[in-house]
């Protein structure tokens, strides 16, 4: 018992232990799988930090404040470029579909907020936790603290969000799964795993018959001696690589017993030896025309595996097959592409379309990639150096900008300092998608901004409710979880048959358009799952984009709302 005191005194005397006692439970228990189910980080943070804080801990207000503007900073910054895409291209219907669901989100709890006589607090924790936006605890936070309300009623409505998104989390994130998994074919009444098949065979028109890598992969080096004059000898490099109809290219030159360097007007001349690459059927063409030989040296081309950020306007939106055909891509081959802030992996057909802000993992020879970045973007690649001029102005003006209040009728607008930074890392992040000289932040840093950022704030406000959350519980009742379900299930019930009738889009579409606009990636890869394919996540990242912000700032307005 002894030993159990002096550890309460010292996380009372030391609260910031209090927080990192919090972080590693809440990550243990987050992890947790019963099945396909898990807690999540979050939501095992908050249990942690509402156990830990029953001691009675007190945290300064600034240590959330800090982690949460980091961690908004973060999540624009992912999102920034497919939510610039979503707005201003072809994205935008599927764009404007996750406004619409975003907004059946804000009315399905401002409907269970008036008809139960919730308050702000009690509205915030639902609007959290039924939509599993955890970021939009954060926003109302700042809401309620602004409200003309005495300290100890808003003190009750900030201990109550907790208790509210603790309760309706579960259905949240398991509900939604479910509903667009199993429930939401029903309501399209289609098999997800035959539309897929038909999906994947669409997307795959025109791909060669033995598969898309194919087409990135289907050239050989060989080495060839040049000795008949004026056939290839004599010719420039530019000259010979077209020779063949379809180009081919020369990747080294040994002349005299020595390899050189040489550029596409270089002459070549007899004796020469040659490393060329192409198509089988070319090279059994220049066979005719020179001697092939063994050279090891001459062959030892490097070859590398690299991811290229796509910022080139010129590839945003061409199709992989379009590109394919294009003399800069030859030598190279597609083998991942990652899209939007989660990093989702978007299946590698014939027709998938490359978006600006995509990583694209590309193999080849060096200088087939070395053209490919050059035309299209820059080599992502691993660094552990962060920009943090870039990170630190940019949270200091948008906070700037997010502080001006705007009065209307008497009510004072803003974004608050946190808004402010959510829209800071919008902007910057789309900037970086075609200039990428701003600065960087690499993958790492990123995720530690994210989780680790939002982790803090929700292990603060988990100990700080800790002493009441128990009084709290029974203040809300057992009917707030149904109410939680009807938050959840009303705009997913909706969603899919919005997206049939009114969007048109393809049922594959349709379902991933859904689980991005209510931000579930658990709901996506349910119904990958159930599906056999992952052809949804090509409808799941502009919605996600787009819902990520217009979800985390309606924390803001269902207080404005309800005060």
């Amino acid at each position: 018992m002894i030993a159990i005191e002096w550890i309460f005194a010292t996380l009372r005397a030391n609260p910031e232990l209090s927080i990192f006692l919090a972080l590693a439970v809440g990550y243990w228990v987050g992890a947790i799988k019963l099945g396909s189910f898990s807690l999540g980080t979050v939501t095992g943070t908050l249990l942690a930090g509402v156990l830990i804080g029953q001691i009675g801990i007190d945290i300064s207000p600034q240590i959330k404040s800090i982690f949460f503007m980091m961690f908004l900073f973060a999540v624009g910054f992912g999102v920034g470029p497919q939510f610039v895409r979503g707005i201003r291209s072809d994205g935008f219907p599927q764009a404007i579909f996750a406004v619409l669901i975003s907004l059946l989100c804000l009315f399905s709890v401002y409907i269970a907020a008036v008809v139960a006589g919730y308050g702000p607090g009690i509205a915030a924790g639902l609007l959290a936790g039924a939509h599993t936006i955890s970021a939009s605890i954060g926003l109302a936070t700042d809401a309620i603290n602004r409200l003309d309300v005495p300290a100890a009623e808003i003190k009750q409505q900030l201990d109550l969000i907790p208790v509210a998104y603790a309760i309706t989390y579960l259905f949240g994130t398991v509900g939604t799964g479910w509903i667009i998994a199993f429930l939401g074919p029903k309501l399209l009444r289609v098999n997800m795993a035959a539309e897929c098949q038909r999906y994947e065979k669409e997307m795959s028109a025109g791909a060669p018959e033995d598969g898309m890598q194919s087409a990135w992969h289907k050239y050989i080096i060989r080495a060839y001696q040049l000795t008949t004059p004026n056939l290839i000898a004599g010719k420039t490099v530019g000259e010979a690589e077209a020779s063949a109809g379809e180009r081919i290219f020369l990747e080294n030159l040994r002349r005299n017993g020595s390899i050189m360097p040489f550029t596409q007007d270089t002459v070549l001349e007899v004796g020469d030896i040659v490393a060329v690459s192409g198509r089988h059927e070319s090279l059994v063409e220049w066979s005719n025309r020179a001697v092939e030989v063994a050279d090891e040296e001459l062959l030892n081309i490097p070859v590398e595996s690299v991811d290229v950020f796509i910022t080139s306007k010129q590839a945003d939106g061409i199709s992989l097959i379009d590109l394919s055909k294009e003399s800069i891509a030859r030598g190279v081959y597609v083998t991942r592409i990652r899209r939007g802030s989660m990093g989702v992996d978007i299946p590698v057909y014939a027709q998938t379309k490359l978006n600006r802000g995509d990583i694209v993992t590309i193999n080849g020879t060096k200088k087939h990639v070395d053209d490919i970045i050059e035309h299209f973007g820059f080599a992502d690649r691993p660094t552990s150096v962060t920009d943090m001029v870039l990170v630190g102005a940019g949270i200091v003006l948008g906070g700037l900008i997010g502080a001006i209040t705007v009065p209307v009728h008497g009510i004072p607008i803003t974004l608050s300092t946190s808004g402010g930074a959510l829209i800071a890392g919008l902007i910057v992040g789309w900037l970086r998608s075609f200039v990428p000289k701003i600065g960087s932040v690499p993958s790492a840093t990123l995720w530690f901004m994210n989780s680790v950022g939002l982790n803090v704030f929700i292990a603060v406000v988990g100990i700080t409710a800790g002493p009441t959350f128990i009084a709290g519980l029974k203040h809300v009742g057992p009917e707030i979880f149904f109410w939680g379900l009807f938050a959840t299930a009303m705009p997913m019930i909706l969603a899919p048959l919005i997206g049939k009738y009114i969007f048109r889009f393809d049922p594959v579409i349709n379902l991933g358009c859904c689980g991005g606009a209510r931000t579930s990636t658990a709901s996506v890869a349910m119904l990958a799952e159930v599906a056999k394919s992952n052809a949804p996540m090509l409808g799941y990242t502009v919605p996600y984009a787009v819902s990520n912000t217009l979800l985390t700032l309606w924390g803001m307005f269902i207080v404005m709302l309800l005060a």
